[in-house]
């Protein structure tokens, strides 16, 4: 629609608004969310969204620029909003679902339904850079989207257009929290926008038009005017000058950058997985010569590490399950990780040939896993890491041709004479269950007369390698049976011989040293022979052992080795036999037989895990569909509830109003303010008859003029009205707005419901008139005192009895409105009384 020409010089109208003003604000909209969406960049490593946030952002711009010049309300603006994201969330959001890249299908479309309630999830949740071929665009769409929609609506719409800034700053700010450690180029984002959102705003201002009560004529502004124009500017430069800066300033990489995707804890729970310890005579049997895989630059001394775990069962070593700082906190890896760690930098590559699982050979304090290989994207995308134990996880579960380049920290070796003066670092490790009572004992007697902690620890472990037998078990070897149970442990240390490999030992020394108040774990591990260190280390079953950290104040976690030499086996074959079937040690006392023929055993609990996941797989469908539902309810209802709860807190306030005469004015009003929902054009200031004559030709309500003589005559009466008076007037309120609801369709009352206009009458807010009005040009005081009933003489005289004149004339006319009002009055008391 164009308006009719206008004379030179002046802006061309459409709708009402300027032209100029529309390209300004919807480019001011552009520039400042364009900081946001350039923030998103290290989140998916490159220019990958940039489609799906462009496009969110110019159908934002279309819905808002679309909607103030049509004039629509909240509802149409939000139908709108969801109709933008579903028809093109397809091409833009979820491409590899759609026909064909960009045709909409049951399943793109279901996709983005359940996108909006999980995407976000699913973002804080992978490794980032983040992929696109999963619904990770839908964030970055969906958001830029409806930030659009939201700034440009207010730019358009609202005088004051700094608050356009609040959805603006708000949209930063998420696609900071959104987003990684790493920053885009904070400096640049909080310059550029605090340079747009300050020449913007002051452009505006100067563009804003002057409201004067009287002509200036020719002589430009008031001085007064003006004045107050330049203060209201420069208040507004610094509020936008100050948002950019506060905006760049939580966006600089100096000083801790806190993000939601470092504390969202993951969907993924380690404990589903068996403990790797009870594997370990299998790795050792089956692979005893076949490389599991190659690592090169691991220095001399370093070692593999597999698993820790520091949790015992009496089954079972395993990783605790008491949440944040255990064994099984795991992470999603990142650029970053183990940021308080100290050592040795290396960098060590390895390479996956028949390791299988979903435990990641690491070693030291890993800062960064680079994976390579056909399975790259994946691996990383399910990799996760535990800073405090060092453990990582893959669960796509490794395989053969998997490679990956580890950044790392290798821990020291402190001397004996750097530990004797320290003590035990003050952790609370996870209690031990079902150790045998008597272990305290043996362990108390192992101690003996030790002093210091490292003391105690060296006790620990030299008495387990010099007076035990080494022995896998394994064809020609010693009995020796696996596992690491508490009867498995109770059958080595009640023996006449002491017969077991690394899990054996390694489970014994932690559950003694547990006994004594010692904070220790079990790690399974690689680690090369003495001669075979440096080069290419491959890692096979031979090589594989456990050992034990021991937690100390200032040196952390240091390894201890407690399995006996493999060349140190028993000389007398005569306690093979012996060595297991030992009755007489077994059977005193009962109980603690127990241990032996308990079931269920770690398999068997995950077998019955199984059983259930198809009904918990189901209730998790069932749930994200609910909350996916749930989600879309309060999307589409929630502008529903929102205005319905305030025009229902207005029309209260007015029913209940302090004065009886202002319950009557409020039914007038509510009245009012219910026909201008319907689209009916009310012009503000006008009297309650004016008022009536538009909204009895709109609605064809004639009964509309004689209530507004009614509200006059309650309201300007001599006495107030009475309780009753005012429910018969609210009835009839209620009765001519009921007749306006059936002479309009049923989209026509669900708008109304919706409309905020007369919310937002006599505010700062206040949209424009549904049609638009010519200004009068400005009357001289001659015609108003004309108007109000004085002599066309006036016009000659002098300005003082001129304005005499005036006032005369007004004072003459109130007398008549009152006169008419008292006859009112008494006409309704004389019906009454006959």
């Amino acid at each position: 629609m164009t308006a009719p020409a206008r004379p030179d010089g002046e802006p061309r109208v459409i709708g009402g608004l300027e032209v100029r003003r529309w390209a300004l604000d919807l480019g001011a909209t552009t520039l400042l969310l364009a900081v946001g969406i350039a923030g998103f960049w290290p989140t998916f490593g490159g220019p990958a969204y940039l489609p799906a946030a462009l496009g969110g952002l110019l159908l934002g711009l279309a819905i808002a620029a679309g909607a103030t010049w049509r004039r629509w309300g909240v509802l149409v603006i939000a139908g709108l909003t969801l109709a933008a994201y579903i028809l093109f969330g397809t091409v833009l959001a979820v491409p590899h679902m759609g026909l064909l890249g960009f045709i909409p299908t049951p399943e793109s479309l279901w996709r983005l339904v359940l996108a909006i309630v999980t995407s976000w999830k699913e973002l804080l949740t992978t490794v980032a850079p983040v992929g696109t071929g999963d619904s990770h665009l839908v964030v970055p769409f969906f958001l830029t989207l409806v930030a659009a929609v939201l700034v440009a609506s207010l730019a358009l719409r609202v005088r004051p257009a700094a608050w356009a800034l609040v959805p603006a700053v708000a949209y930063l700010v998420a696609q900071i929290a959104l987003g990684t450690v790493e920053p885009a180029a904070p400096i640049v984002q909080g310059v550029v926008f605090a340079l747009v959102a300050a020449v913007w705003i002051a452009v505006r201002q100067a563009w804003q038009p002057v409201r004067a009560a009287i002509s200036v004529g020719e002589g430009g502004e008031p001085t007064g005017m003006l004045a107050r124009r330049l203060i209201a500017g420069a208040a507004v430069l610094a509020v936008a000058t100050g948002a950019g800066v506060a905006v760049g300033a939580a966006a600089a990489p100096e000083g801790p950058r806190y993000v939601l995707r470092d504390v969202v804890i993951p969907p993924f729970d380690v404990r589903q997985y068996p403990s790797p310890l009870q594997s370990f005579r299998g790795y050792v049997r089956d692979f005893a010569d076949e490389p599991l895989f190659t690592a090169s630059g691991l220095p001399e001394g370093g070692r593999i590490r597999l698993a820790t775990m520091d949790a015992y069962t009496g089954t079972v070593y395993n990783v605790a399950d008491d949440g944040a700082g255990s064994s099984s906190a795991f992470t999603p890896v990142r650029s970053i990780m183990s940021p308080d760690a100290e050592g040795t930098p290396a960098t060590i590559r390895i390479e996956i040939a028949g390791m299988r699982g979903v435990w990641l050979p690491d070693a030291g304090a890993v800062r960064s896993v680079a994976f390579d290989g056909p399975r790259a994207d994946e691996l990383r995308r399910s990799a996760y890491y535990n800073d405090a134990t060092g453990t990582g996880v893959v669960t796509m579960r490794l395989g053969e041709g998997d490679a990956y380049t580890l950044e790392t920290l290798l821990p020291g070796d402190p001397s004996d004479e750097r530990l004797a003066d320290e003590k035990f670092a003050p952790l609370r490790m996870p209690k031990q269950k079902g150790v045998p009572p008597e272990f305290a004992e043996i362990a108390s007697d192992i101690v003996g007369d030790a002093a210091t902690p490292i003391e105690q620890v060296r006790a620990l472990e030299q008495t387990l390698s010099q007076d035990g037998f080494f022995s896998h078990g394994l064809e020609g070897q010693v009995l020796s049976r696996a596992g690491h149970g508490a009867e498995r442990i109770a059958t080595l240390l009640r023996g006449d011989q002491w017969i077991g490999d690394d899990e054996q030992y390694a489970v014994t020394m932690a559950l003694l040293a547990g006994q004594l108040g010692i904070p220790a774990r079990v790690v399974m591990g690689f680690y090369p022979e003495e001669d075979d260190a440096g080069g290419l280390f491959t890692a096979t079953g031979e090589t594989l052992h456990a050992w034990v950290e021991v937690a100390f104040e200032d040196s952390g976690w240091v390894a201890f080795d407690p399995t006996p030499p493999e060349d140190q086996v028993p000389t007398d074959q005569t306690t093979k036999p012996r060595a297991d079937p030992k009755p007489q040690v077994l059977q005193p006392p009962p109980p603690e037989q127990e241990p032996v023929d308990l079931p269920p055993t770690v398999p068997d609990e995950r077998g019955a895990e199984d059983e259930e996941n198809p009904l918990a797989g189901i209730l998790g469908l069932i749930a994200i569909v609910l909350a996916s539902i749930l989600g879309v309810l309060t999307l589409l209802l929630g502008p529903f509830l929102v205005v319905g709860a305030l025009k229902a807190a207005r029309r209260r306030r007015r029913r209940e109003a302090e004065r009886p005469a202002d319950r009557i004015s409020g039914g007038w009003d509510e009245l009012i303010d219910r026909a201008s929902d319907y689209g009916t054009p009310v012009r503000r200031g006008g009297t309650r008859r004016e008022d009536a004559s538009v909204v009895s030709t709109a609605f064809d309500q004639p009964n509309v003029s004689t209530l507004a003589r009614r509200a006059d005559a309650e309201v300007f009466g001599p006495s107030e009205p009475t309780p009753a008076e005012i429910e018969e007037f609210w009835h009839e309120v209620d009765g001519i707005v009921g007749g306006m609801g059936k002479r309009v369709g049923f989209w026509r009352r669900l708008k109304a419901r919706l409309d905020v206009r007369s919310l937002l009458a006599g505010t700062r807010f206040a949209l424009p008139d549904r049609r638009v009005v010519r200004a009068k040009p400005v009357r001289s005081a001659h015609a108003a005192a004309s108007d109000d009933g004085t002599d066309s003489a006036v016009k000659r005289r002098p300005l003082r009895e001129r304005a005499t004149a005036v006032g005369q004339g007004a004072a003459s006319q109130w007398q008549r409105v009152r006169a008419a009002v008292r006859g009112i009055r008494s006409s309704r008391d004389e019906g009454s009384s006959s």
